[in-house]
């Protein structure tokens, strides 16, 4: 599980490609380190990855077929920076939501307004989606836990916030990048019973 307060942006620094499957290595902080051992959990954009090796700060981690399909992570390139969070303990603040790191789909930076400390980001999620978006329900973007704004069909946005923007990599998009979305597990299991309810009543 995780909460969706991303810790930080980790380095990509070596990506091995084979069929239908990648590993890569990331340079993790010295404060996510402790105590991380192969088979750990660790978030990479929402992601949820398992540790393989580890090498100092170097950290490695395998991404199949399906992760690769479904999530951004298929785009990365050496230099580029993921968020990464590791998996909450017991006992943790539990400071955004409940989060699986099961990527459901990617959506589309489509519009980037900066103003003030402040930026909001428009993002197109695919239209069998949209009726998980809400305003002022929850959303995993990237594996940031955020709050849906504005709603438009199968277009939403966010707003950040300057700590967001320094924590993360959001600070960074532009219209035409891909980022990975998390859909509130409890929206989507009350959206999904009361659509088999009333298919149900009308059977």
């Amino acid at each position: 599980m995780f909460t969706g307060i991303v810790q930080g942006t980790a380095e990509v620094v070596e990506i091995e490609e084979r069929e239908a499957f990648r590993s890569h290595v990331v340079r993790l902080p010295a404060g996510l380190l402790e105590g991380l051992r192969p088979g750990a959990s660790v978030a990479h954009n929402g992601c949820c990855l398992t540790v393989t090796g580890i090498d100092g700060d170097r950290v490695r981690f395998d991404l199949m077929r399906e992760t690769l399909r479904v999530t951004n992570l298929g785009d990365l390139r050496p230099g580029d920076r993921v968020n990464v969070e590791r998996a909450a303990r017991f006992g943790d603040e539990i400071g955004g939501h409940q989060m699986s790191g099961h990527i459901l789909s990617t959506a589309e930076v489509t519009e980037v307004i900066d103003s003030p400390n402040n930026r909001r980001l428009w993002f197109q999620l695919p239209a069998e989606l949209a009726r998980y978006l809400f305003p002022k329900g929850y959303i995993g973007v990237d594996g940031i836990s955020l709050t849906i704004g504005e709603v438009r069909g199968s277009r939403f946005d966010v707003n950040l916030i300057p700590e967001t923007l320094a924590r993360t990599n959001l600070g960074g998009r532009v219209p035409g990048d891909r980022v990975n979305i998390e859909i509130d597990p409890q929206t989507q299991a009350i959206v999904d019973t009361v659509e088999r309810v009333l298919a149900a009543r009308t059977a």
